[in-house]
């Protein structure tokens, strides 16, 4: 057998290019303390923006402005006014504490003692991180460093946050905490947030609104209770009853789409949704009831897939 080595100068000739738009089209206004989810697939331009409103990535055409700033300008009254806490990156230095960090970072954005202590006071007990501050971060979990990071991208008290991806790899307990976190300090500070997620459970817990992108282009900007009120146009109502194994005559409106352990699942118009339960509740035995929106997922997978809304 005989191998070819190919040269470098071989291959280069070889490639093949071709010009991707990352992001095509996007507009949006949000309001100061508004916390809004940007949601789309892998790829969609989300992150990509996220880093031109930072002013990390310069377009290559089109205009933005926060805070009445262009972003890719980086002046430094602006970037002392915004922060950036990425999920996959990492700003604490591994080898010392977090506290030492803190104090660099606030030499950084020239925060005075007393105020940064006054933050500090303020952030560590509702993160609940007062034993992590004298211990080297390289011993940290995930969930701990992100703690910190959050901590760190708050020091200097910004007025508009980007968040990318912040709770990625956590367990579902420290999930749940830094979401608690966010809330709280969005409603104590009035801070405005921009969050990316793969985790709908973050979007909406957090976001009342949302703006989702696909292939670079915006889909839908709007409630997120309205986009699956667009999309899933019916409810799940699940009924168990007494008595008889037997199954019941059921409304003809309704579409029985599973039946387990006695229990079934019925698919109706949201519009006959009340009319239907209150006829099941007035002829049957019923032991147990409920009426559901489909899941938010089911409803964002659709338009992932569907690539429209």
């Amino acid at each position: 057998m005989r191998l070819r080595y190919l040269h470098t100068s071989e291959i280069a000739q070889r490639r093949a290019y071709r010009q991707v738009e990352a992001v095509r089209g996007i507009s949006f206004l949000i309001q100061p303390g508004e916390m809004v989810g940007f949601i789309g697939p892998n790829g969609a331009g989300k992150t990509t923006t996220l880093k031109m409103l930072a002013g990390l990535l310069y377009p290559t055409a089109g205009r933005a402005q926060v805070m009445g700033f262009t972003p890719w300008e980086r002046r430094p009254d602006y970037l002392r006014r915004i922060s950036m806490v990425l999920g996959n990156k990492s700003q604490m230095v591994w080898d010392i504490p977090p506290l030492d960090t803190f104090q660099v970072l606030a030499e950084i954005y020239r925060v005075p003692p007393a105020e940064l202590q006054h933050t500090l006071d303020e952030l560590i007990p509702l993160l609940e991180m007062e034993d992590l501050l004298t211990k080297p971060v390289r011993s940290f979990s995930l969930g701990e460093r992100m703690k910190c990071e959050l901590v760190a991208g708050l020091l200097h008290q910004p007025e508009v946050l980007f968040l990318d991806e912040p709770t990625l790899g956590l367990d579902v307990s420290m999930q749940g905490r830094l979401r608690r976190f966010l809330a709280e300090y969005n409603r104590r500070r009035g801070v405005t947030v921009i969050l990316t997620s793969h985790y709908m459970a973050d979007v909406t817990a957090l976001c009342p609104r949302v703006i989702l992108i696909h292939h670079g282009r915006l889909l839908y900007d709007g409630a997120l209770n309205g986009l699956a009120e667009r999309l899933a146009p019916f409810k799940l109502i699940q009924v168990a009853w007494r008595g008889s194994a037997l199954e019941p005559d059921l409304p003809p409106e309704a579409q029985l789409i599973e039946r387990e352990n006695g229990r079934l699942t019925l698919r109706v118009e949201r519009a006959e949704a009340p009319a239907i339960t209150a006829r099941l509740l007035h002829t049957l035995p019923v032991a147990d009831l409920s009426v559901q929106a489909p899941p938010v997922e089911a409803v964002i997978d659709r338009i992932y897939q569907e690539g429209e809304v």
